[in-house]
């Protein structure tokens, strides 16, 4: 598979079985994450990684932060979350140092985090294993991030579940590149995605 294949076979899957990648295997994935663009080289990636008998504890810390920012969540969702977060193979929660009063803007921080969790997508895909990028309510609870060792004003962008895809890997059909693409000739532009 040549490097341009790998990039265009790559999906999320949640459908995970062990093994997780080993320490050596992880640690040469996790250091893609650092060649994502740092504009003022502020490494703000943090990953904190749970597995094994540590999974459980997560989870129920999940459930704890979800009756604080989801109260309302139906019992189905709280159990899909709690044996999610449970079984997962291996589980890297997404960290972000940020520097409010930095010159560089907050917004560029974060978007050097999910670079480089989209590196470490692409390089477990490269190395046989798989994962999805899970978020939503959770990740603006101080209370979890902080549990994880991410006190304010450090903030979760998430969680990756990572393991090795349990069958093979579906592959989503994705939309034509062309429709998000325009060429600018000195006017505003319109996208074939934008139009009716």
């Amino acid at each position: 598979m040549t490097p341009m294949d790998m990039l265009l076979s790559r999906a999320s899957t949640d459908r995970l079985k062990d093994p997780a990648p080993s320490p050596s295997q992880l640690t040469q994935i996790l250091s893609t994450a650092m060649r994502a663009p740092d504009h003022g080289r502020l490494q703000p990636w943090r990953y904190v990684v749970i597995e094994g008998d540590d999974r459980p504890a997560l989870a129920e810390r999940i459930v704890a932060s979800m009756a604080r920012v989801e109260p309302e969540a139906p019992a189905a969702k709280i159990e899909k979350r709690r044996s999610r977060f449970s079984t997962m193979p291996m589980i890297i929660a997404l960290g972000m140092h940020l520097r409010p009063e930095h010159k560089i803007p907050l917004w560029e921080q974060e978007m050097c985090v999910a670079a480089g969790a989209m590196n470490i997508l692409n390089a477990l895909h490269a190395t046989g294993f798989g994962g999805v990028w899970v978020s939503g309510a959770l990740v603006d609870d101080a209370v979890l991030a902080a549990d994880l060792g991410l006190a304010a004003p450090a903030r979760l962008a998430g969680f990756l579940f990572v393991g090795t895809p349990d069958g093979p890997l579906h592959t989503p059909k994705r939309a034509d590149p062309e429709l998000f693409t325009a060429r600018w000739h000195g006017h505003p532009v319109t996208f074939g995605a934008d139009k009716d």
